[in-house]
């Protein structure tokens, strides 16, 4: 290793697709490769360049395997001797890979995108945590939400593992947050300390013009052209709190069709099948997009067209965020770069970090008031009151979320690490 030159291995469960943690990833590995140094991945799935990724199925949170284990380790507190022996089956499995990865890539630097911090993959975490202390290599974890977040892990019978791993506590192991909220929960918790790092956009290069493929996103979603569009850029998950988002569509009284633009994930179905009867007794056209969304261009098996969420950003007339919890927000920091008006709760997170910067949004808490409604049917019909928002909260991001400060962000960590 040079002063000039690090070769770093990205580790996670899933490091594709349009979720927040691959975004994330996606800009740090930018980032790090424009300051001169090598980026590869380890992951259950990946879209990274072949070359450079390493790619083992069991550390994926959707293996058949590690779904098993987490029915019989989750809403219980006690869990089989079958279960213990998969899991150690199973993390010396994940070890040997990871060591493999380190040598066929020669790394001097791991950075570890929540795979130790949330307890999806317990094998894939344990694994991990035994690396790093049998081999002392600098890591570095990039916690974007820990369990005790999420309700669904409250009731464990794997709390010895998580405390171990999730995250564990290793003199080796830099730990950065994305929100001052982690960063005191984890110091109490633990008695470490972190680096605050938010989520960032590259706001130093605004997005481009919507050219004529964007322009057939639409007609694709068979969206009239006198009809709003409202974009809902999330999972489909409890959290995300969508029904507000389906009441609102109703409430404003004009001619809408709500997108939601991601799926379920690793949540289930249940909470999309509440959603489609929901939007059914209140006739609200609700279109969920995640078959056409992805984060490229492309066709479907059947022939219709891929869009990017750039895509469908750019052709919405107002983004839906009513989350009840996030870590960050991506999707607030998507919505204020491509300049798209946005109604949203005012989650803890963006309290606490965001909303003291400034940012202008039509905010509510617990629930929509007929206050919400007026000003959202205000920005929605008014493209010069909605430009004079989306110019302001640009401005603003480009000032505190920018890559710049991401940039700087890694230099001063990789100085504290190694030196340069």
């Amino acid at each position: 290793m040079t002063d000039q030159h690090i070769r770093i291995g990205f580790v996670s469960t899933r490091l594709a697709g349009t979720d927040g943690v691959s975004l994330e990833t996606r800009k740090w590995s930018n980032i790090l490769t424009g300051l001169g140094h090598e980026c590869f991945c380890f992951a259950g799935e990946s879209d990274w360049p072949e070359d450079r990724s390493y790619v083992v199925s069991e550390a994926h949170f959707n293996h058949p395997e590690i779904r098993a284990l987490n029915a019989d380790l989750f809403d219980k507190y006690t869990r089989s001797p079958q279960a213990s022996r998969e899991i150690q089956v199973l993390q010396w499995h994940l070890k040997a890979h990871l060591y493999e990865f380190l040598r066929s890539f020669d790394l001097d630097l791991l950075i570890v995108e929540n795979a130790l911090a949330i307890p999806m993959n317990i094998p894939l975490g344990l694994a991990l945590a035994e690396l790093i202390a049998e081999t002392h290599l600098p890591t570095i974890g990039h916690h974007h939400d820990f369990g005790w977040e999420r309700k669904r892990f409250k009731v464990t019978a794997a709390s010895d593992y998580q405390l171990g791993a999730f995250p564990p506590i290793l003199h080796s192991i830099h730990h950065v947050v994305i929100n001052s909220y982690a960063a005191r929960q984890l110091a109490l918790r633990t008695g470490v300390s972190s680096t605050l790092i938010p989520n960032v956009m590259d706001f130093d290069t605004p997005p481009p013009e919507p050219d004529a493929y964007a322009a057939e996103a639409r007609s694709a979603l068979g969206i009239a052209p006198d009809e709003y569009l409202l974009l809902q850029p999330t999972r489909v998950v409890p959290r995300k709190r969508i029904e507000q988002a389906i009441e609102l569509t109703r409430r404003l009284n004009s001619k809408c069709a709500l997108v939601i633009s991601h799926s379920s994930g690793d949540e289930g179905t249940a909470y999309e099948t509440y959603l489609r009867t929901l939007a059914g007794l209140l006739n609200v056209r609700v279109l969920f997009a995640a078959d056409i969304v992805a984060s490229e261009r492309g066709q479907t098996p059947d022939g219709r067209k891929i869009f990017t969420l750039a895509d469908i950003y750019q052709q919405a007339d107002l983004v839906t965020y009513p989350s009840t919890v996030e870590g960050f927000g991506n999707a607030f920091l998507e919505a204020i770069y491509y300049r798209r008006p946005i109604v949203m709760s005012t989650y803890e997170i963006f309290r606490r970090d965001i909303e003291p910067k400034g940012f202008r949004v039509v905010g509510f808490e617990d629930f929509i008031t007929q206050e919400t409604v007026r000003q959202a049917r205000a920005i929605m019909c008014d493209p010069i009151l909605a430009a004079e928002m989306t110019e302001h909260n640009y401005e603003l991001g480009r000032r505190y979320y920018s890559y710049r400060v991401l940039e700087k962000s890694l230099v001063v960590l990789l100085n504290q690490i190694f030196g340069i």
